[in-house]
């Protein structure tokens, strides 16, 4: 472990190397402690600073509370610092829960530069595939997911004395899960007699009723905003492309106001993301030399970390910063020196039909509290401007509140998760909102396919094979692959594959040198479709030692190749502690095929004899993704991971399959398909 400044290990006396560093030293040194200062100033500035003491005071002697804050008050970095130093929660570990890993990774970091220690230490994270914790860590940031697969081991939460559940309002799936499970583990320590369990819900939004009738009447605790005016404007007309319409915008901010003032963009996914970073950056090299420079900088989830960090970064003087987000910037981050905020009024969302089984990621409208969120982010510092590229009539139209994202999905894992951590009975699970029985009797059903769920007089347990799918942090389709690799002698083939799919994209497809990526991936491009392709790829990686060259030369994303190896080293780990044999088939990628097919039956697709595709099970008519390595090709039978709906629904990451192996999988789910269909 490093030393800290000024308790030097060495015995120099004053001359030699050690001298000649002295001054570059102590102005390092003179920087830390500016650096500090201003951070303790800024902790000062903040609206939860004032109120400090009467909010401890009444803190102390609640069970649980519901602390309503403004964007801005300080307090998901200031609690967490108030409560550990008041002694409040010491015993335990002080929980942080966030909806994001971006979130997770940059709260810690910034609580531990003002705690002054070592990110790790007192303070650290916990996201998936990545745990920056010790012994010593009491203040932990972690994302919901990984706080619930924690309750699986420890279904009371000892470690923790104090968990703050933060960004509740965002409703993820997670977020309603461990609502649920926090209650019981709280509840159940008191029945034990075991130290009290403190649960605070943390929310930026007024409607707050449910969350506090949820934790018993939980006392409602407001904390003043820094909130500063932000002029509304919104279009005359509704407006038919809201891509050009956010580019138009754009640049007629960028040609009147002055070049400190930064702009921050709402789309809704990489793609788009990507391709109007572009654009962007075009443009801004042809206008005229009166225009400042303007930075662009994309900001997505799956985006790199290191990347996502360049956007708290302030730009060159004279130059503009265009942040262009998905709706990761609307809650949890603060990005200084936002002036404009500009709204499509669209999000990607997870939509999920029980009767045809498919699961859709949708473009759609946002909710009236999302658009205020993203508006919220224009007043953080000063008065600010918000341009909503729809018209006030539509907004008026808009649904009040962001539907549960637990009402609207695949409760597969979910299910899979309360299984796992013993809830008698799944049905009855104290959910805040529940799903309809029809999702839930699907997840089960889906799970039951799998070979995850025994069934005894209306009573649902797991079976040996399902509590090893709860042992991976990953869909329970793709946990089963990777139990199933071994049938087939190919599981370090598949650890590689699901470890690609479970980061983002490896491959960097700047649209300006399609012809060139083309050239280049030639010789990875598979035939058996692009989970092959993506082994390929890693596989070459490896064998050139990860050069930041062969990257280069091959629009190869390296940092998310490493990320993947990282994953894959923790399933790898996850399998010998379950006894796996860790095969490897070499060159027979009709095994790995044969693995894919055998557990993602579920999602398979036939082509039609007038040339579309129609998925086996529901007979949706879906289409290639243009990313495809397949898009050109016609094969028979195919799997793929998700569907993607935007004018049509697409199908991403495929993989060849023979229509006998579907059917090998599941004899009789495809009988009773073939039954449905004819009558």
């Amino acid at each position: 472990m490093p030393s800290s400044p000024g308790t030097g290990t060495g015995t120099g006396t004053g001359t030699g190397p050690r001298a000649r560093s002295a001054a570059p030293d102590l102005q390092q040194q003179q920087q830390q402690q500016q650096q500090q200062q201003q951070q303790q100033q800024q902790r000062r500035r903040l609206p939860i600073f004032q109120a400090r003491g009467p909010l401890l005071a009444q803190l102390r002697g609640l069970d649980s509370a519901v602390l309503i804050g403004e964007t801005g008050s300080g307090k998901t970095t200031q609690l967490p610092q108030y409560l550990y130093e008041a002694g409040i929660g010491r015993q335990g570990v002080i929980a942080v829960t966030q909806p994001r890993r971006v979130a997770a990774i940059s709260l810690a970091t910034r609580v531990s530069e003002e705690k002054r220690t070592r990110l790790g230490n007192l303070v650290g994270y916990t996201v998936r595939f990545d745990d920056v914790t010790s012994e010593a860590t009491r203040i932990k940031f972690l994302t919901d997911g990984m706080l619930l697969r924690e309750a699986v081991a420890d279904p009371l939460l000892r470690r923790y004395s104090c968990v703050i559940l933060d960004e509740a309002h965002e409703r993820t799936v997670h977020t309603d899960v461990l609502f649920g499970v926090v209650k019981a583990a709280q509840k159940k320590r008191k029945e034990l007699g075991k130290p009290p369990l403190k649960v605070i819900v943390m929310s930026a939004t007024m409607d707050v009723d449910q969350f506090s009738q949820y934790f018993g009447g939980a006392p409602v605790l407001y904390l003043e905003g820094r909130q500063h005016p932000i002029q509304i404007f919104y279009t005359k007309q509704p407006q038919s492309d809201y891509l050009q319409a956010a580019l138009v915008s754009v640049f007629q901010i960028h040609q009147e106001a002055p070049s400190s003032q930064d702009i921050l963009v709402f789309l809704t996914g990489q793609e788009e993301i990507e391709a109007m970073s572009k654009t962007c950056r075009d443009i801004a090299k042809q206008l005229p030399d009166g225009c400042p420079p303007m930075v662009v900088l994309p900001l997505y989830a799956s985006l790199p970390y290191s990347q996502q960090l360049r956007v708290f970064q302030g730009a060159p003087k004279g130059s503009r910063k265009v942040i262009i987000s998905t709706n990761v910037a609307e809650t949890s981050i603060t990005i200084a020196g936002i002036k404009f905020v500009i709204d499509t009024g669209m999000v990607k969302a997870r939509k999920y039909n029980p009767d045809s089984g498919l699961e859709v990621l949708a473009v759609q409208r946002v909710s009236k509290a999302q658009a205020w969120q993203r508006t919220g982010r224009a007043g953080r510092e000063d008065s600010g401007s918000c341009y909503r590229l729809y018209t006030e009539e539509e907004f008026e139209k808009f649904d009040k509140m962001t539907v549960p994202e637990i009402q609207r999905c695949n409760l597969a894992s979910v299910v899979l998760q309360l299984l796992a951590l013993r809830i008698p009975n799944v049905l009855t699970f104290d959910f805040m909102s529940k799903p309809s029985p029809d999702h839930i009797q699907a997840a089960v059903d889906q799970l039951d396919l799998l070979g995850a769920l025994d069934r005894k007089d209306e009573q649902l347990t797991l079976t040996p094979i399902g509590r090893k799918m709860a042992a991976f942090p990953l869909e329970p389709r793709f946990a089963k692959t990777i139990l199933l690799s071994p049938k087939f002698h190919c599981t370090e083939e598949i650890l590689t594959i699901i470890s690609l799919l479970a980061v983002d994209s490896i491959l960097y497809n700047p649209p300006a040198r399609r012809d060139e990526v083309q050239a280049v991936r030639r010789k990875f491009i598979s035939s058996e479709g692009d989970h092959i392709t993506l082994l390929n790829v890693y596989r070459t990686f490896k064998s050139v030692g990860g050069s930041k060259e062969w990257c280069k030369e091959n629009f190869v994303n390296g940092k998310n190749v490493s990320l993947a190896a990282e994953v894959r080293t923790q399933l790898r780990d996850i399998c010998v502690k379950l006894s796996m044999p860790l095969e490897s088939c070499r060159g027979d990628t009709g095994n790995v095929r044969r693995c894919l097919a055998h557990s993602l039956f579920m999602h398979a697709a036939e082509l039609q004899p007038d040339g579309t595709y129609a998925t086996v099970d529901s007979h949706q008519p879906v289409a290639i993704h243009p990313s495809s390595v397949l898009f050109h090709c016609k094969p028979a039978c195919v799997t793929y991971n998700t569907l993607l709906h935007t004018n049509r629904c697409y199908m991403r990451d495929l993989c060849v399959v023979d229509a006998d192996w579907l059917y090998d999988a599941a004899p009789e789910y495809f009988r009773r398909k073939l039954r449905a269909a004819r009558n």
